[in-house]
């Protein structure tokens, strides 16, 4: 791979904290870059990608633990037909000095839906949802919630209480449970976590949660992270057989007030696993559409739609 024009441990424009070169190498050490776009001087656009496979089989893609990724550009104070128009320049030019590779796949933060120059490429762009939720006042927030929500909140309230500093091992353990319930190894190894926890920690962009009983059981984590574009849910797993404390729903709301300390916009992490979206859309975020933009081979379309479904039935770890 190319030298980088950014350092790891530098912080950038960005959309989101996914696109943050920390964050980057914490998830894909040695293995991502970025397309980028110059105008007078200065950045006008990038896109990072992490390589996977070798050189003639190159697909071009993001890091584990990562809902989106895709171009970041500048803000054009323009009219908006010239806005566009100059948005389809730095795009085409992203798009242009991409490596070859076989695939490319990656989702699209979702305030960047304009993805037409790579549709004139010949990729694919599918529409996915998630749900985000505007930071207001708490009391606005709990009234925006639907009462189930509202009576497991309570609920959880008399059994449990949220702590902190629990460790990142017994995080990562009560975590692993909802994999291994249905058989499924975690997307990500305990190493990995510790990796991407020491960068959050040292940019104080985490909250790691954790729903505690007077017999000091862990019922449910959670692990959010931020920056000042919005919070994003990013894990969260329960004990099986603690599950009906309503734990989860509580710390989903933790997570939430707390995150209006820092941001003014709490992101889900998508919603396209039917039980999933019912309990995120509960918390009266709105529905908010993101790209998924694709282009690849028949063989490496194969290989990443063998790839697609077991990321889905990981994801049912929160049904």
């Amino acid at each position: 791979m190319g030298e980088h024009t950014l350092r790891a441990g530098e912080t950038v424009s960005a959309n989101a904290i996914f696109q943050q070169p920390w964050w980057l190498e914490a998830l894909a050490p040695g293995r991502w870059d970025e397309a980028t776009v110059e105008r007078a001087g200065g950045l006008a656009a990038r896109l990072p990608y992490v390589e996977r496979g070798w050189p003639r089989m190159r697909v071009l893609t993001m890091p584990p633990l990562t809902q989106t990724l895709g171009p970041w550009l500048e803000h054009a104070d323009a009219s908006p037909p010239r806005a566009v128009g100059h948005e389809h320049d730095l795009l085409a030019e992203l798009e242009a000095a991409l490596p070859p590779a076989v695939a490319f796949v990656q989702q699209f933060s979702p305030t960047v839906l304009n993805a037409l120059p790579f549709h004139w490429a010949g990729y694919r762009m599918e529409i996915r949802y998630t749900y985000r939720l505007g930071l207001s006042a708490e009391p606005e927030l709990w009234e925006g919630l639907r009462s189930n929500i509202r009576r497991e909140i309570r609920k959880a309230r008399r059994q449990v209480e949220i702590r902190e500093g629990l460790g990142l091992d017994r995080f990562y353990d009560v975590w692993a449970m909802t994999f291994a319930r249905q058989r499924l190894p975690p997307p990500v190894s305990l190493a990995d976590l510790e990796r991407l926890d020491r960068a959050c920690a040292a940019h104080d962009a985490r909250a790691m949660l954790f729903a505690c009983d007077e017999a000091g059981r862990v019922h449910a984590v959670t692990y959010v992270v931020w920056d000042h574009n919005g919070a994003f849910n990013l894990l969260g797993g329960a004990d099986p057989s603690l599950r009906s404390s309503g734990a989860s729903s509580l710390l989903m709301w933790e997570s939430i007030v707390r995150a209006r300390a820092v941001t003014d916009v709490f992101d889900f992490e998508g919603s396209m696993i039917e039980s999933v979206e019912r309990f995120f859309r509960a918390f009266g975020g709105r529905q908010t559409p993101y790209l998924k933009v694709t282009r690849g081979s028949p063989a490496a379309q194969r290989v990443l739609g063998v790839r697609g479904r077991l990321r889905r039935q990981a994801a049912r770890r929160r049904a």
